[in-house]
C-alpha cells in the first residue's frame, strides 16, 4: 500500500512478500556493523521478524518502517525508512537503512524528509527521536541534516551498548 512519494521515490507498506529483501538488507555489512546481527538467516526468519516487528507496529502504532523503491524501478526495494515507537524511548524514533548500492545517493535524506512530514501532519507527533551508533558517521550526518540535534548518550537496550540520542520538535 502506497504511503507517499517523493521526486524519485515510492514509499509503501511492507508485506510478508518483502521477506527476501529484508533477508538481504539485514545481512549487509553496514546493517550488521551499525544496527546489529538480528540472526536473520533464512526467508522464514525474515518473515517472523516482519510479523513481530514492522507488521505489528502498523497495527499497534499506526505507523512503522516502510519499503523504499525508486520510481524508475518500482518493483525493486532499495531500502527502508520509517518510524517506530520503542518501549525504551519516550517518543517515536525515525530510522533508515539502504542496500549498499544505494547508500550515498541522497535517498536516505529524501525519504526521511517525507517521513518527517508524515510524522507531523498525518501522525500528529510532536517530537521525533533517533538513536544511532556513535561510529555511524553517515547516520549522524543525515540526522543533523534533517534537523535533529544530539541530546545525550544512552544505553536503552539489554545489550548495554551506548548509543547517541537525537531529537527534533515538530510542532
Amino acid at each position: 500500500m502506497l504511503i507517499t512519494t517523493t521526486q524519485r521515490l515510492i514509499i509503501s507498506k511492507v508485506t510478508l512478500k518483502d521477506a527476501p529483501f529484508f533477508l538481504e538488507l539485514m545481512n549487509t555489512p553496514s546493517w550488521l556493523k551499525y544496527i546489529g546481527d538480528r540472526n536473520i538467516k533464512t526467508i522464514k526468519d525474515a518473515e517472523n521478524n516482519l510479523k513481530n516487528g514492522i507488521l505489528k507496529s502498523y497495527k499497534e502504532s499506526g505507523y512503522g518502517f516502510y519499503k523504499v523503491t525508486q520510481k524508475s524501478e518500482p518493483n525493486k526495494a532499495i531500502g527502508i525508512v520509517g518510524l517506530v515507537k520503542r518501549k525504551e524511548l519516550e517518543h517515536a524514533d525515525i530510522g533508515f537503512g539502504f542496500l549498499p548500492d544505494y547508500e550515498g545517493n541522497g535517498f536516505g535524506y529524501e525519504s526521511s524528509v517525507a517521513i518527517l512530514e508524515l510524522a507531523e501532519n498525518t501522525f500528529k507527533l510532536k517530537i521525533i527521536l533517533a538513536i544511532t551508533n556513535p561510529d555511524n558517521k553517515s547516520s549522524i550526518h543525515l540526522l543533523e541534516k534533517l534537523g535533529l540535534s544530539f541530546q545525550k548518550r544512552i544505553k536503552p537496550f539489554d545489550d548495554n551498548e551506548e548509543l547517541l540520542l537525537f531529537a527534533k520538535n515538530l510542532l
